[in-house]
């Protein structure tokens, strides 16, 4: 991952702390509020003022901007631009993070989430594609918090091993996000 005009000696970790604690506690707590959220007698009930079934369209559009974000991200390390990755990585960053705070407000406020209507061979096709986005979703946070700062912090070999694995598995997670929200659609 060097940067145009940069040896590989030029990369000097910045600390060999890996923020493991940290980014464990911070994905058990987005996962179990996710989970709280879908499954337990948590909610808003107080009135709404405002068209809340927009916020499933948000989550689409920031999920796109993931995407793209991270196929840029990628395509500036396959070029070694690690400055141009880095700035294509937190952008991707902060549409996930925007992303987050717009799913949870709209699962939190709706009195009732939507199900999904289709019938014959795209119900197993559409529950297929959720499950597996699902899970990887709750996967996707500690392995990318750890590429993220393995990379911040220029630990360059830790970083390119777990960001074998966080790239596609992230590319997945956003590219199915929309998917789900397509097929989803009709019925918010």
């Amino acid at each position: 991952m060097k940067s145009k005009g940069m040896k590989e000696s030029d990369y000097v970790p910045t600390t060999k702390k890996n923020f493991a604690g940290i980014i464990i506690s911070f994905s058990l707590i987005a996962n179990v509020i996710i989970l709280l959220l879908f499954f337990a007698p948590v909610g808003y009930n107080g009135e709404v003022h405002f068209d809340y079934t927009i916020l499933p369209r948000i989550n689409a559009v920031l999920n796109s901007f993931t995407f793209i974000f991270l196929l840029a991200a990628l395509i500036a390390i396959l070029k070694k631009n690690v400055k141009i990755h880095k700035r294509f990585v937190i952008a991707a960053f902060a549409s996930t993070l925007l992303f987050l705070v717009t799913y949870l407000t709209f699962h939190y406020i709706s009195p009732e989430t939507s199900k999904f209507g289709g019938e014959g061979f795209i119900r197993p096709v559409y529950f297929t594609i959720l499950i597996t986005h699902s899970f990887l979703a709750a996967v996707i946070v500690p392995l990318a918090l750890f590429s993220l700062v393995w990379g911040w912090t220029m630990q360059v070999e830790k970083h390119r091993k777990i960001a074998r694995w966080t790239m596609p598995i992230w590319l997945y997670v956003s590219f199915t996000g929309v998917i789900v929200y397509l097929m989803m659609a009709p019925y918010y």
